[in-house]
């Protein structure tokens, strides 16, 4: 059974900084691209960040220069630095998992939701001002 475990989610004011981590379980694709994705109510998915095996990221253009993508090969944890946190960040995170090999992880994050592979259960980030 495939599980990827989000955690650091929580409520910080505008500007604070938050580190969430997906730990997989049962996921054996960790040198596939991996990323972070993010549901504000209301609102679609979105990408937030992806990484692949030679720790290449991308960003959403709303996050660049706040948020870091990174992910520890050895114990096969996927990071998200996020800094300078603003009210418009206020979402549900999900890690996501491919389980497809895709040589440019930032096209595979615009692919359907059900498309992409292997999801966590979420973590609640919410920033007040």
């Amino acid at each position: 059974q495939v599980e990827l475990v989000e955690t650091g989610g929580g409520s910080v004011q505008v500007g604070g900084s938050l580190r969430l981590a997906c730990t997989p379980s049962g996921y054996r694709y960790t040198t596939y691209c991996m990323g972070w994705f993010r549901r504000a109510p209301g609102k679609e998915r979105e990408g937030v960040a992806t990484i692949d095996s030679d720790n290449l990221a991308t960003y959403h253009d709303s996050v660049k220069g706040r948020f870091t993508i990174s992910k520890d090969n050895v114990k096969n944890i996927l990071y998200l630095e996020m800094n300078d946190l603003k009210p418009e960040d206020t979402a549900m995170y999900y890690c996501v998992g491919a389980v497809d090999y895709w040589s440019d992880c930032g096209r595979w994050s615009r692919q359907d939701p059900q498309d992409l592979g292997s999801w966590g259960q979420g973590t609640q980030v919410t920033v007040s001002s």
